[in-house]
């Protein structure tokens, strides 16, 4: 029975599965790619050695690191790790500590070692709504190894001997391809040493750059369009503040396109909160180089704005406040009206933080200075927002109270006149108000007397007999024609009165009905 059982859990619950699935998939993509029946032997120190064998020893040591093994069985190969863990150590030390061993044999050994240990298919993504900040991620067992050969490469690039010339045959676009898909890792620690490569290779080889950016664009794009799911967007976005810092001026239009086509567009992901710091960079960037990009981009993060998220509605407002610290007095101007529109719904939020980040523009000097420039437009624009507002937490009414009181030093004659026109218009909302609730009870008075004169007018006209009594009244003939005249004259003439009544009392209504509707949509 217990056995039964067992078997019976196991096809109805999926738990186990997920479990297991799980573990097998723990340690990324360490058991891709190894080698079995592979013995690495221990080489002598390079340092031990004389002169004229410290060449071939080395290249050597870089062939044996060539080897990978599997590390998702900690006991398999543990001597062979060992040795290349420690053959990586001394690569990096004599590298880093001696001059001229960089020769012409040697660049295509490195970059083919490298190439072996870090290039391997990433293991498929079982939550493709993975969050740095809530989930843990899946961890590269073979870091031990793949953290030397990273450092190894980046000695390599950054020495004193390295030459492009020699190394663009083995680093070509296939290598810059292969390297910026394992941006998509979820390992933090790869993504930060993936970051640091690139950024060499883009310093080092120019006739890379517009591939590498090209490629970068086109990973945004599907991240933004098809699968919103990868983890490296971060540290792309970083290498591209360093990248735009560089631009030369004027801008190409390439380079423009990029940030309203590109960019921008990354405000939609879900998860922009987790590259949202790197981007906002990024775009100020561009508009500290080109004081004419503000107009677009701002329309652009308006276009964007969320209507549901309140943690994206204040990173929106954070962002936007970077760029007006930046923003040329001319290009403000342009943008005033949708600008505070939009900060004037932000201002009266019952969010809390919403409603505290847009008052707290008043508290940036360089800001409110613009805002003093253009107070005209901007106070009718943020007025009846700020005037009328209610707000359950008293530190955002005290803020509300600091602007208004601002807003009289910059300009008391519009202030007084918008407040005026403010009471005005409360007034008269007020008046159509009391005569809408009028009507209204009008009309149930008038309803109320129409059910009252018709039930009075059926009490008094009886319903007509039935048809067997006036089959009756024809067999038995008593009444002359005379009397039956008479009868039809009579209820003609009760008939009329009820028409009589109720039709005037129709038109009344329906009269009544129309001008509460015409009130009713009468502007306020």
């Amino acid at each position: 029975m217990s056995t039964g059982s067992a078997k019976f859990v196991d096809k109805i619950d999926p738990y186990n599965k997920v479990a297991h699935r799980r573990a097998r998939r723990n340690g990324g993509s360490s058991h891709f790619g190894h080698k079995d029946n592979v013995e690495l032997q221990a080489l002598p120190l390079l340092k031990d050695l004389p002169a004229n064998e410290q060449s071939s020893t080395f290249i050597k040591k870089i062939q044996q690191c060539a080897v990978t093994f599997d590390f998702y069985d900690p006991l398999a190969d543990i001597k062979s790790k060992e040795v290349k863990r420690a053959c990586l150590n001394e690569l990096i030390e004599y590298i880093n500590s001696n001059r001229g061993v960089l020769t012409d044999v040697v660049y295509p050994e490195i970059v083919k070692m490298v190439a072996v240990n870090i290039f391997r298919p990433l293991p498929p993504k079982e939550n493709p709504y993975f969050d740095p900040e809530e989930d843990d991620p899946n961890l590269e067992l073979t870091w031990p190894h793949l953290q030397f050969v990273y450092e190894i490469f980046l000695r390599f690039l950054e020495s004193s001997d390295f030459q492009p010339s020699t190394a663009k045959k083995f680093i070509d676009q296939k290598f810059v391809l292969q390297l910026l898909e394992l941006f998509d890792t979820e390992d933090p620690r790869e993504r930060d040493c993936l970051k640091t490569v690139l950024h060499r290779i883009y310093g080092k080889f120019l006739g890379l750059r517009a591939f590498i950016r090209k490629h970068i664009n086109n990973i945004f794009l599907r991240f933004t369009y098809e699968q919103e799911s990868f983890n490296g967007v971060g540290e792309l976005l970083e290498i591209l503040g360093s990248i735009i810092n560089g631009f030369a001026l004027p801008l190409k239009s390439e380079h423009k396109h990029f940030l309203l086509k590109v960019l921008m567009p990354l405000h939609k992901a879900r998860t922009l909160n987790i590259y949202h710091v790197q981007l906002t960079y990024c775009v100020v960037q561009f508009i500290e180089k080109d004081s004419t990009l503000t107009g677009p981009v701002i329309h652009e993060l308006l276009k964007y704005w969320p209507k549901t998220s309140s943690q994206k509605e204040v990173m929106f407002l954070g962002e936007m406040e970077e760029i007006l610290d930046v923003i040329d007095p001319s290009e403000f101007k342009k943008v005033v009206t949708p600008l505070f529109k939009q900060l004037s719904k932000c201002m009266s939020s019952s969010h809390f933080q919403i409603a505290e980040r847009s008052l707290y523009y008043w508290n940036n000097e360089y800001i409110l200075g613009l805002i003093e420039e253009n107070i005209a437009e901007i106070m009718p624009l943020t007025f009846n927002a700020l005037y009328k507002l209610e707000h359950w937490n008293q530190m955002i009414m005290t803020l509300v109270y600091n602007i208004l009181k601002s807003m009289v030093d910059m300009n008391r004659q519009l202030f007084d006149q918008l407040t005026s026109s403010y009471l005005q218009r409360v007034n008269l909302n007020k008046q159509k108000h009391e005569a809408r609730e009028e009507l209204w009870k009008t009309l149930d008075e008038l309803v109320t007397n129409l059910t009252i004169s018709n039930a009075s007018s059926s009490s008094r006209n009886p319903p007509p007999p039935s048809s067997s009594s006036q089959h009756h009244l024809r067999k038995r003939k008593i009444f002359s024609n005379e009397r039956l005249k008479a009868d039809k004259e009579s209820n003609s003439t009760n008939s009329n009165t009820i028409i009589i009544i109720i039709i005037p009392t129709t038109i009344i209504i329906i009269i009544v009905v129309v001008v509460i509707i015409i009130i009713s949509l009468a502007p306020t």
